[in-house]
């Protein structure tokens, strides 16, 4: 089944369109793997994807990594993980990386950085049943240091979307855009007006919620990946956390609704 398609079918069955990024950091218990299981085990009904970011899981080593595969196999089968690995290099090492996360660990998708160009992507994008997402403007303070860049007589993260559109031949692209940033948010949603989004910065980073669902999902009401990670994980540092996470998990879920219908 394409990502494209499992991402549809779940949107429908959880009317949802929030993420959560799983990224053990701050946990109130020290297992890291079981942390993970209770928060999937308290929320897979409330998602539409699962986020976990490589770095929390590297940082241990073979350890991590191994809980990282434990985690993926927990995941109920409906429900779609995307890497956040945001790889990017030369073709032979990026077609490396693109075996490692589709092939061995079977994400569902995964971010990438085009910098190094369409050579360090098209690896990725050669899997046509999974979603590669690529880094357009990003929701962290640093990103205007290249991004706003002009190329041209436009900023860079503009060109980033305008190319990634001409390389979306299988229908399988996507982009990474701020909710830090809804101006930008909505310039690259009318770039890209079919095109899904995968949204970070709600929440922790400041994103305002409104205007981030206003502007980017697309004609359908769809087509974004709205994540949050810590406001969720955390939403408490005691025993209670799964319930916690739940609750805040539906609270944002039924908030991002709301704006869909005004």
């Amino acid at each position: 089944m394409k990502f494209s398609d499992k991402l549809s079918k779940i949107i429908d069955k959880n009317k949802s369109l929030l993420c959560i990024g799983l990224d053990p950091d701050l946990m109130p218990v020290e297992d890291v793997l079981e942390f993970n299981k209770a928060i999937i085990n308290a929320t897979c009904d409330l998602v539409c994807a699962y986020k976990p970011n490589l770095a929390f899981y590297e940082a241990f080593g073979s350890s991590g990594l191994a809980v990282l595969e434990k985690t993926l196999e927990h995941v109920p089968t409906g429900v779609p993980v995307i890497a956040d690995a945001k790889r990017g290099d030369i073709g032979n090492t990026a077609k490396a990386y693109a075996g490692g996360l589709f092939d061995f660990f079977g994400f569902d998708a995964a971010t990438v950085s085009p910098y190094l160009g369409y050579d360090s992507v098209e690896p990725f994008m050669e899997y046509e049943d999974r979603g590669v997402f690529i880094l357009c403007r990003t929701s962290n303070r640093g990103a205007t240091d290249f991004q706003s860049l002009c190329v041209g007589e436009m900023p860079l993260y503009e060109a980033v979307a305008i190319r990634a559109r001409e390389w979306n031949v299988h229908g399988n692209v996507g982009l990474v855009v701020g909710a830090t940033y809804p101006e930008e948010l909505k310039r690259v949603r009318s770039i890209c007006p079919e095109m899904c989004l995968l949204i970070p910065g709600i929440g922790t980073q400041g994103g305002d919620l409104a205007s981030a669902v206003n502007y980017g999902v697309d004609a359908r009401g769809e087509g974004a990946i709205y994540n949050v990670s810590r406001q969720i994980l955390y939403a408490s540092r005691e025993q209670d956390f799964a319930d916690a996470a739940r609750d805040m998990a539906d609270r944002i879920r039924l908030q991002i609704n709301a704006h869909l219908t005004r």
